[in-house]
């Protein structure tokens, strides 16, 4: 005991609570970084792959680890003569201005301008009221249980 008379202790809680905008920032922030790589890798007509690790069974009923790759869709898609951008929380389209859920520009070459302007405003935190909006989980009703509800 003589070695922990040396030391002070304090009774603790340790606080694991973030805040959650920034938390949704931050994970906006990292899909509009890779949308970006998408964006490069689709400047040269490819597909943007990371790489992800999965278990499976081999024939022995052992698990294995084995590392497969799968293909980050874009963001961004070519139509009406020209390239519609969206930017997206997890799979909800996020309504940006408030309305209208996509940036049109003229060329492919165009969408990066189109993704720093997203990053920058989610930097400043102009998006959080749409993120959060588009966060929130909506109440799923059973089949005719709104009208039913409606009637009462």
């Amino acid at each position: 005991m003589t070695h922990l008379a040396k030391l002070t202790f304090k009774t603790v809680d340790r606080s694991t609570k973030r805040d959650p905008i920034m938390a949704r920032r931050d994970k906006l922030v990292a899909g509009l970084k890779e949308q970006k790589m998408v964006h490069a890798a689709a400047l040269k007509k490819q597909d943007h792959r990371v790489e992800r690790h999965k278990w499976i069974k081999d024939k022995f009923g052992e698990a294995q680890l084995i590392k497969t790759h799968r293909r980050v869709r874009p963001w961004f898609f070519e139509q009406d003569g020209g390239w519609y951008v969206q930017c997206r929380y997890g799979a909800r389209v996020i309504a940006a201005d408030g309305t209208n859920n996509a940036v049109f520009v003229k060329s492919l070459d165009e969408v990066a301008g189109v993704l720093d302007a997203f990053l920058n405003a989610v930097a400043a935190g102009e998006l959080d009221a749409a993120i959060t909006k588009v966060a929130e989980r909506q109440k799923r009703l059973k089949p005719g249980a709104a009208k039913a509800a409606a009637n009462a």
